[in-house]
């Protein structure tokens, strides 16, 4: 009996879906993702990403309890879109810890992951610490 993902991969196969790729990368990034978003879909691939910026005021985000739950189902959300797309494009050059748990998380799943700034990937020696 095939796996979840493995009938997923045929479903997506057998409709002749274009790609899908899944955006990553700290929302400090939002506008670099959004041209991502333009040039990736340009290219005639499905694209999931971020929608949401914290950092930005909105008030889904302005108690800070309702905020922190809603982090949580975003971080759950993205995981979806990671499990959902075919490659995951990191975007950006700085790499937190987020962004690297979600890319750890995409090559657990065996899914390829291209980045913008290849020299801040993950297996780039750590520059100094700067928060996401």
């Amino acid at each position: 009996m095939p796996t979840p993902e493995e009938s997923l991969a045929e479903a997506k196969k057998l409709s002749g879906l274009p790609p899908v790729v899944a955006i990553c990368g700290s929302t400090r990034f939002m506008a670099e993702m959004n041209e991502a978003d333009l040039r990736e879909t340009a290219a005639g691939r499905i694209v999931v990403k971020p929608a949401c910026d914290p950092k930005t005021p909105h008030a889904l985000w302005g108690d800070p309890d309702e905020a922190e739950a809603l982090k949580l189902r975003l971080g759950e959300l993205h995981r979806a879109k990671i499990r959902l797309a075919d490659e995951v494009l990191v975007v950006g050059d700085h790499i937190g810890d987020s962004t690297r748990a979600e890319i750890a998380y995409a090559r657990s799943l065996g899914r390829p992951v291209r980045f913008t700034h290849p020299e801040a990937g993950p297996d780039a020696p750590p520059g100094p610490a700067t928060p996401c």
